[in-house]
């Protein structure tokens, strides 16, 4: 279940706000900086939401931006606190991709395009660890347990009877040709990618070799939905030292636009399961 007070999307909203303030206040965010001795890029990364906002800064920026209401203030204030609390995912330690946890675990939906692994979201345990053992060689096996215990408790989302995570997965081929660990775990991560795949707000489309070149032939990317209106779209782009977050509305249109091409190259649901199911017999020949 999404937590009531989730800091990374506190952050996010309260940064849209100053960003608001300011730009209302016909000032730049060099202006800005300047008038309070920081840095323009301290500026830019409370207003992104990449950054933890103190209560101070806030005051000092309403006091910059001539905010006059106090329970506009307040609210801010109090925003503030919130996006300072932790998420679960603190109590592991440092997870390189938390920010994009916070903003998983507040979606109301969720697509992914995969070109090389089934969606975090879809794993076994057992491929989960393959994959992750094998991404990361130089990891102990604690990392690689902490990092497979935070994969699978992200998938609570997906499993929730209340207000589960609306998921659109498009995968490529070559996700399920690839043998992760062995023909006996990629059987049963196919058999669970089917199983799960039945699931009212789960839908898998494989998008097979034969389509040839396709809008998410440059790599893997996800476009994050909220239920709130105020909290805009983001995509999101994994990489191997820094993440990348993109959240201006052409960059998601952009992005938006490209899934819609992969949706409709990519096979139906019906016969997206016989595929599967197809592969899975082949592995169940080798195990």
């Amino acid at each position: 279940m999404a937590s009531s007070v989730n800091p990374t999307v506190r952050r996010r909203r309260l940064g849209q706000e100053l960003r608001r303030l300011r730009e209302v206040k016909g000032m730049t965010a060099e202006e800005v900086a300047d008038r309070l001795l920081v840095s323009q890029s301290k500026i830019s990364r409370l207003e992104n939401g990449r950054r933890s906002i103190s209560q101070r800064d806030v005051r000092d920026l309403c006091g910059v931006y001539e905010v006059e209401d106090q329970r506009v203030v307040d609210s801010l204030m109090q925003m503030a606190k919130d996006s300072r609390q932790q998420g679960w995912w603190h109590a592991f330690g440092d997870i390189p991709y938390s920010v994009y946890i916070g903003l998983e675990t507040d979606a109301a939906n969720l697509r992914v395009y995969e070109p090389q692994v089934v969606p975090g979201l879809l794993q076994t345990q057992g491929y989960a660890e393959a994959v992750i053992a094998g991404a990361l060689p130089e990891s102990s096996p604690a990392e690689i347990e902490k990092r497979v215990t935070v994969r699978l408790r992200r998938q609570g989302r997906v499993k929730e009877s209340d207000q589960p995570l609306r998921l659109w997965a498009v995968i490529d081929e070559a996700a399920l040709r690839r043998v992760i660990g062995s023909p006996r775990l990629m059987r049963e991560q196919l058999e669970y990618l089917v199983e799960v795949a039945q699931l009212p707000h789960v839908t898998v489309q494989v998008l097979p070799f034969e389509m040839g070149a396709h809008p998410g032939i440059n790599g893997q990317y996800a476009i994050l939905e909220f239920p709130d209106a105020t909290d805009s779209s983001v995509v999101y782009i994994e990489g191997v030292t820094s993440d990348l977050y993109l959240e201006k509305s052409h960059d998601v249109h952009k992005y938006t636009m490209m899934y819609e091409h992969l949706r409709a190259q990519a096979l139906n649901v019906e016969q997206t399961k016989c595929f599967i199911e197809e592969i899975a017999k082949r592995y169940a020949e080798r195990s």
